[in-house]
């Protein structure tokens, strides 16, 4: 059983990382300032100035722990791992899959599923837990615009089909998304989703915490064998992750989006921890990006009932879960594959 392991997340500039024994040394100008041994991590993310020496990136990536190199403000730059483990016939049925128009909109109908499912749940909480502050009338109606959605999808459907489904849905989720921040005195609103760069401190976030959680189910696909480039719902594009992005939308709203709106409602995050580029671009200071690492860390260790396990287990073990019923199904072991819905 794979264990529940921390990700390591550097953001001090100019630290470095280098090898000692079986551990990963973090320093800052020389001085040593964390030492953590090698086995109680799952992966290093080094934001920005960060070095890390060729023998530690070596001994990581013998023990299958992934080195990613981010910019400061959280744009993927360059990923370090070993060989893939994992069946080269798992791999093969993945690709022939792909090659199939069927086969793969039989596995994107069931990711559809598992988003709808989630981002119908997310604006229903919203209205059972701040009623009184939102506006419930114009959640619900997103909400039951959703539920049509979910009615409508049938096995068999074709991709391009598939695909304006989730368009619409996203449209109709993201078109509420301003009204389930309550917590308005810090001046944030949302008035659509904006990336490369992000234009406002919302879509900053959620860019921010999507790449994150991109990180750690791209890592837990890989350790199971399957190639996180070739997707389903998302189709093959150069330096794209398809199979991360497919898999990922089943998670976005109940780990990425309900955190961004803790962050928000909690007063956690403010209008003075953005700062606003000349070109309109807004980035999040190191304070902010240290509070919202350490707030993701810590809603991995939180435990979470899996309804097709039909038992409880923590959040940070739900990508590599969700990894594992997906391999199994590419081998035959599942009618379908069940995507995470959660209740």
């Amino acid at each position: 059983m794979k264990k529940h392991l921390n990700t390591l997340f550097v953001t001090t500039q100019g630290a470095y990382l280098n090898k000692e024994g079986e551990t990963v040394v973090i320093s800052v100008d020389r001085e040593k300032k964390l030492q953590l041994p090698v086995h109680t991590l799952d992966g290093i993310v080094c934001f920005g100035r960060v070095m890390c020496s060729p023998y530690l990136m070596g001994f990581c990536a013998d023990k299958d722990v992934a080195v990613s190199f981010l910019t400061e403000h959280g744009r993927f730059l360059a990923r370090v791992q070993g060989p893939v483990s994992g069946n080269v016939l798992l791999r093969r049925e993945q690709y022939r899959r792909a090659d199939s128009d069927d086969a793969s909109a039989r596995i994107a109908h069931d990711v559809l599923v598992g988003k709808l499912a989630n981002t119908r749940t997310v604006l229903q909480r919203a209205v059972r837990d701040h009623g009184d502050k939102v506006d419930a009338t114009k959640i619900n109606s997103a909400s039951n615009h959703i539920s049509a959605l979910l009615k409508s999808i049938r096995p068999g459907m074709p991709l391009d089909s598939l695909r304006g489904m989730e368009g619409d849905a996203a449209r109709a989720y993201f078109g509420v998304f301003d009204d389930l921040i309550v917590n308005k005195r810090n001046g944030f609103s949302f008035n659509g989703r904006n990336r490369r760069p992000p234009l406002d401190p919302v879509n900053c976030l959620l860019s921010f915490i999507y790449t994150i959680l991109l990180h750690d189910v791209r890592s837990a696909l890989e350790a199971v064998g399957l190639d996180s480039a070739v997707g389903y719902l998302h189709r093959d594009r150069p330096g794209r992750p398809g199979l991360a992005l497919d898999m990922m939308e089943e998670f976005r709203p109940i780990i990425a989006d309900r955190m961004v709106l803790s962050l928000i409602n909690r007063g956690q995050a403010v209008k003075k921890d953005f700062v606003v580029q000349e070109t309109g671009a807004v980035l999040m200071g190191d304070d902010l990006r240290k509070r919202v690492l350490m707030a993701y860390q810590k809603r991995k260790q939180d435990e979470i009932f899996h309804p097709f396990l039909e038992e409880k287990v923590s959040i940070g073990l739900l990508f590599s879960t969700q990894a594992l019923l997906l391999a199994r199904y590419m081998r035959g072991d599942l009618d379908a594959y069940p995507p995470f819905v959660w209740r």
